[in-house]
C-alpha cells in the first residue's frame, strides 16, 4: 500500500485548486497553566506567545499551498482590522485572493483559542471564543462573489467548497459555482456544514460529511462503521454525486461510488492531540489526489495519512509532501525517525509552531541497555519532545577507541528509535555535540548527573536564551564499557 501511495504523491504536480467558502482567522493565545485565580474558581492562563492563522476555508487554502499547489481562493470578509491580517497572510503565502470581497456589514470571522500547558505536558486547548456574522451574503454581494468565482473556474483543475455555515455558501453561490464547474468538467468536492438543507450540494463530485454531518443529514444515528457505508450510498443517489464520502475520524472513511465502488478504509492509530483542522486536511488532500487522476479509494487513502498527521499537531497546522513521505516510509521503515539536521529542523519547526517545547541529550549509545532507557525516558519527560544526538561511528571510534563501536551507526539508530521515549535521531562527527545544539536551541538539554552543570557542553548557551540544563538520575551498576567487559570474559 505505502508504495501505491507514494507513486501518488510524486505524480501530484502542481494543480491550481480554486476554493469557494466561509473565510476566518484563527488566533491562538499560549501559556503556562499554572494555578487558579484568587477572583474565581478558574484557570489562570500566564500567556507567553500569539499566533494567528488563516481558518475555515482559508485555512483550507494554506493547506493546498504547502502541499504544493497553486491556490485561488473566493469568499468575503469584514473591512476591519482582521480582514487586513488575513489578506496580509494570503499574500505572504502567494494565495490569489483576487476573489476575495469585503463586505463592511460584516465582521470578519474570528476564532480565538487559548491554550495551556501544565507541568511540561503537551499543550491543550482551555476555551475559544468566536467573533462572527452568520447572516447570508446580501443580494449585492452575493452577485458579485459569483462574478469573481466564474472566471476562477475556467483556469481550475478542480474546485473545493468549504462550508462552516458563516453565510457564504449560499444556494445561488453553489449552483452556479457547481453548474460552471460541471459544464468544463471540473470536479467540485464539497465539506458540507452540520445541518441544513444539502440540496444545495447537489451535482457536486463528491461532498465528504463527518459521521454527526452525515446522520443529521440522513435522518439517523450513524453507529458503525456499515451505517456510515449506507449513509454514503443514500447521499450520492440522492444528491447525484459520483462518490458520497463519510469521514469516521479514528475509523477512516466510508466510500460509496456510483460507479458501485463501496468500501471503509481505516486509518491507523495516532497520537490525538488536537482534531482541529482534520476535515480541512482530508479535503484539501482529496482534492489534491482527484485533480491528479486518483482514484476516489486511493485518494481517500491518501487523505488518511495526510488527516492522521494533522490531528498529531496543535490547531489548524499544515502538512508538506514530504512529511507524508516520510509518514508511508514510517509504516516500512523503522528508522524514520533517523535523519539529517536540514530535515530535523523543519520538523522541529513545525512541532514549536504548535507550542511543544523539546529536549535534546546526547550519546554513543552503542550497547543499550536498562540504563539508558531510563535515562532516555527521564530525558523525554522533561518536554513535549526527545531529540537524540547519536555519535557518529568516526566520532564514537575518537572518543572510545579503535574497538568501538559494537553497532555501526545504523544499527544503533534503529534501536534508538524503536524506543518510545524518542522522537527524533540525529548524527553528528564532531567529538561534542554543541554544533548541534546551537542549531536545535533546545528548551532543555539533558546529561546524566554524574557531570556537573558547569561542565555540560552547551549549557551556557542553552541558559542564555532563558533554556534550562537538567541533569538526569543514572542507574547504578550499567555501562556499557562494564557490559562488554562482562560479555567478553562469558
Amino acid at each position: 500500500m505505502s508504495t501505491d501511495l507514494i507513486n501518488l504523491v510524486h505524480r501530484l504536480g502542481r494543480p491550481r485548486v480554486l476554493v469557494v467558502g466561509d473565510l476566518m482567522l484563527d488566533r491562538y493565545v499560549w501559556g503556562d497553566a499554572a494555578r487558579i485565580s484568587q477572583e474565581a474558581p478558574v484557570i489562570l492562563l500566564h500567556a507567553d506567545r500569539r499566533e494567528e492563522r488563516l481558518g475555515g476555508a482559508s485555512s483550507v487554502a494554506t493547506m493546498l499551498q504547502a502541499l504544493g499547489a497553486d491556490v485561488v481562493l473566493a469568499g468575503v470578509l469584514g473591512t476591519d482590522g482582521d480582514a487586513a491580517r488575513v489578506r496580509q497572510i494570503l499574500a505572504d503565502l502567494a494565495i490569489d485572493g483576487d476573489a476575495v470581497l469585503a463586505d463592511a456589514a460584516r465582521p470578519t470571522t474570528v476564532k480565538e483559542r487559548y491554550i495551556g500547558r501544565a507541568q511540561h505536558k503537551h499543550p491543550q486547548q482551555m476555551l475559544r471564543v468566536d467573533y462572527e456574522n452568520r447572516a447570508p451574503l446580501t443580494d449585492a454581494i452575493e452577485r458579485e462573489l459569483i462574478e469573481r468565482i466564474l472566471p476562477a473556474i475556467r483556469g481550475a483543475d478542480v474546485v473545493l467548497i468549504s462550508d462552516y455555515d458563516k453565510g457564504v455558501c449560499t444556494p445561488a453561490v453553489l449552483a452556479a459555482t457547481i453548474s460552471a464547474a460541471k459544464a468544463r468538467g471540473v470536479r467540485v468536492l464539497a465539506d458540507p456544514t452540520r445541518g441544513g438543507d444539502y440540496g444545495k450540494y447537489r451535482g457536486c463530485s463528491t461532498i465528504t460529511p463527518n459521521r454527526l454531518e452525515a446522520g443529521l443529514a440522513v435522518g439517523r444515528e450513524l453507529n458503525t462503521p456499515a451505517d456510515a457505508l449506507t449513509a454514503a450510498d443514500e447521499l450520492c443517489t440522492r444528491l447525484d454525486l459520483e462518490a458520497g464520502i463519510v469521514t469516521l475520524d479514528r475509523d477512516g472513511m466510508a466510500l460509496a461510488g456510483r460507479d458501485g465502488s463501496r468500501g471503509v478504509y481505516p486509518t491507523r492509530p495516532r497520537h490525538v492531540y488536537d482534531i482541529t483542522g482534520a476535515g480541512d486536511m482530508v479535503l484539501s488532500v482529496l482534492g489534491l489526489a482527484v485533480a491528479a487522476g486518483a482514484s476516489y479509494a486511493d485518494a481517500i487513502r491518501l487523505a488518511n495519512v495526510a488527516g492522521g498527521l494533522e490531528v498529531e499537531k496543535v490547531g489548524v497546522a499544515t502538512v508538506s509532501r514530504d512529511e507524508i513521505l516520510r509518514d508511508l516510509g514510517a509504516t516500512d521503515r523503522p528508522v524514520a525517525k533517523f535523519m539529517s539536521l536540514s530535515d530535523l529542523l523543519d520538523s522541529l519547526e513545525i512541532r514549536r509552531r504548535a507550542g511543544q517545547r523539546v529536549a535534546f541529550t546526547n550519546g554513543c549509545f552503542d550497547v543499550l541497555h536498562a540504563g539508558h532507557v531510563q535515562y532516555l525516558q527521564e530525558a523525554r519527560a522533561q518536554a513535549d519532545l526527545l531529540v537524540v544526538g547519536l555519535n557518529s561511528d568516526a566520532s564514537v571510534r575518537g572518543l572510545k577507541g579503535p574497538d568501538r563501536p559494537v553497532n555501526p551507526l545504523d544499527a544503533r539508530a534503529v534501536v534508538l528509535a524503536a524506543l518510545q521515549a524518542v522522537d527524533y535521531v540525529t548524527p553528528f562527527d564532531e567529538a561534542t555535540p554543541i554544533e548541534l545544539i546551537e542549531a536545535i536551541r533546545p528548551d532543555v538539554l539533558v546529561k546524566g548527573a554524574d557531570y556537573a552543570k558547569p561542565d555540560v557542553v552547551g549549557a551556557p548557551f542553552v541558559e542564555s536564551y532563558g533554556g534550562r540544563v537538567h541533569l538526569a538520575e543514572l542507574r547504578n551498576g550499567f555501562s556499557t564499557t562494564t557490559l562488554l567487559q562482562r560479555m567478553r570474559a562469558a
